[in-house]
Parts: C-alpha cells; structure tokens; sequence
C-alpha cells in the first residue's frame, strides 16, 4: 500500500484544485466499480455491491490537502499568498513549495532572515504568513508571470516521499492521501460478493475548508451506517501537552470522540470487537483538536450512526508528516474486516 500512497502523494491537491487526483482515482477505480460518479462539488463516489442484503455503508476519505494560493506577485518577483486549510505559522519558513500553474509545477521556497540578521530581530516573533514570502528566483515580476505563474494559483509543500527507520513513512499530504490508500486497496483486493450490504466509498473534496464534500456526499446517500478513515495526530513525543494515548506504531485510533463527532458507540464497539477477532492491534481514541468527514457524515438525512478510523501521524500539516506503514496496512486491515462482518442495519441501532 506505501507504493499507492507514494503514487498519490505526487499529485498536488490543494483544496478546491483536487481535480488530478479525482481524475487519477476516477480511472484507477471505474472498471472495478459497480458505479461511480463525480459529484457537483468534485466528490468521486465508488459503489461496490454485495453479494446478498445488507446495510448501506458510506466510507470517506478525503483527497486534499493543506496548501497555499498565490494572492499577489511583488514587482520584484516574490510571491505573497494566502493559506488554505489550517497551517501553524513557526513551521512555514524555509520549507519548498511547488506552485501549480497551467505550464505544471514552479518550485519555489518559503524565505525568511539569514541568521546573520538575528540580532537586528526580534528572535522569539513569529511571523504571519502575511509578512512572509515565496521566492521562485524571478529577477523581477515579468519574470514570474513569464513562469506562468498567475494570481489564484495552487500551492502545495514540494517534500518528496520518503520511507526510512522501522517501516515508516514521511512526506506531505499523508492527511489524508494516506486514508485514499486504504479505500484504493479496499476496493481493488476486496472479494465484496461475500460483503452483505452495498459499499460507497467517498473520495471527498474540501475537507480541510469545513468538511465542505462529505456534506454534500452525507446528503446524497442513504446510509444506514458510516465511517471516515483519516490520519489524527499522534501524542508520544516529548512535548508538554503529549499525554502518550495515541503512538505510532501500535495500531488504527478507533475514535470515541473528537470535536466534529461523538462516535456512535455500537460503530465503535463493532470496530473493536473485529479488531480483536481478527488480530489487529488498536488505540481509542479521544482528542478534541481534530475533526473528520465523520462529523457531516452522521448528520446526513435523519442521522447515521457513524465511526471513524485513524491512522496515527506526527507533524500533521507539515511539509513533513510521519506515519508508520504497519498502522496503515492495519487500518485498511480493519476497514476491510469491518465491510465483510455486516449483517444487519440493526446493529447499529442507538437502542436496541
């Protein structure tokens, strides 16, 4: 599965430019699917049939990632822009980009101070994004238009892929390139005439801006039961406020809580009653700073029981996340298990 993640991984999706890697899931899956569609907003919707009756799931995982739009080119050929998604200013500066215009790719880097003017700065400021910059060596800004560089234009980390230690994995866009990976396999090594019940997966768009795709896939879907698999971040580093509950290494976050969503309890017990019959290690978690298509999800028509699966990662919106290999192969382990032990809506009712 770390080639598939590699694979998606080198095409920029940006939120609202997530078009190449639609099209590139569009023509990977549509000979596989029973149907599929792109939906208004941009969402892919997979349809995988079972072989016998069953509850209607909805798995989602969405295909953009945190970047950037250029919002002014200077008379000397920097570059301003603005954020799209959620970005921690102190991680910005001296990072590569690639900015995508209609030519393709123009690498460039976020720059900052020499150290050499430290001492003419006030060395504890964290710059706004505003006060930065991104130089693609223009001389001047007939330069960088000449690159084809234009006012609205997409920009994303220019990290490569990378698997290096115990198994592990570190680039940009694993949240939630890594979550795509799981519905690929899922969809291309799954025998789903043994599934009882009908698979959607949603390939969602402008998650990173408000859940904005899974809210319209929530709607266009009857779903008797529903899923989002995502990354989440990890807390076994050293910092204060990592309280060790969630590591990488030691299996799928099967999640409680988090600010988009109180797990539906039968979901979530169901996904750790498979996980132990199948062998695969997992973690509950809870963390309220994250949210996932889950929280649209299960406010889709009267409500739908809903759960969610994460796959641990640190530096999370970072040119430079890690994850570990095992907990994505376990992930997909467990969603799989999951789709292939349906019997009937009623499980998942609040009361039975």
């Amino acid at each position: 599965m770390n080639i598939i993640l590699k694979q998606l991984t080198e095409i920029p999706s940006a939120c609202g430019f997530e078009y190449d890697v639609i099209r590139y899931l569009r023509d990977r899956l549509k000979d596989k699917a029973d149907h599929w569609e792109i939906d208004g907003l941009g969402n892919l919707i997979v349809r995988m049939d079972g072989g016998a009756p069953g509850p209607v799931l909805v798995a989602s995982a969405h295909t953009d990632e945190v970047g950037f739009i250029v919002k002014k080119i200077e008379n000397n050929g920097l570059i301003r822009f603005e954020k799209v998604g959620g970005h921690d200013n102190r991680v910005l500066p001296i990072e590569t980009v690639d900015i995508c215009t209609v030519n393709g790719k123009v690498p460039g880097l976020i720059g900052f101070l020499s150290c050499h003017m430290m001492k003419f700065d006030k060395v504890d400021r964290v710059r706004s994004h505003y006060e930065l910059y991104i130089d693609v060596g223009a001389k001047d800004k007939a330069s960088a238009e000449a690159m084809g560089i234009e006012v609205g234009d997409a920009i994303v980390w220019g990290s490569d892929y990378k698997e290096f230690g115990n198994n592990r994995a570190m680039g940009h866009g694993f949240d939630d390139k890594a979550g795509c990976a799981v519905l690929v396999k899922l969809i291309e090594e799954t025998d789903f005439s043994k599934m009882k019940g009908t698979f959607y997966a949603v390939f969602s768009v402008q998650e990173e801006v408000g859940l904005r795709g899974a809210r319209t896939a929530a709607h266009a879907i009857e779903a008797d039961v529903a899923l989002s698999i995502d990354t989440t971040a990890a807390t076994d580093t050293f910092e204060s406020m990592m309280d060790q509950t969630l590591c990488l290494g030691k299996g799928p976050g099967i999640k409680a809580m988090d600010f988009s969503l109180m797990a539906s309890v039968a979901v979530r017990r169901k996904l750790q009653q498979v996980a132990k019959e199948k062998n695969i290690p997992y973690q509950v978690e809870i963390f309220t700073g994250i949210g996932t298509d889950a929280g649209e999800l299960h406010q889709g028509h009267k409500g739908v029981p809903t759960g969610s699966i994460s796959i641990p990662s640190r530096n999370a919106h970072t040119a430079l996340e890690v994850i570990d290999l095992e907990d994505l192969e376990n992930s997909y382990r467990l969603m799989q298990a999951f789709v292939l032990s349906m019997e009937d809506k009623h499980e998942f009712d609040f009361v039975k």
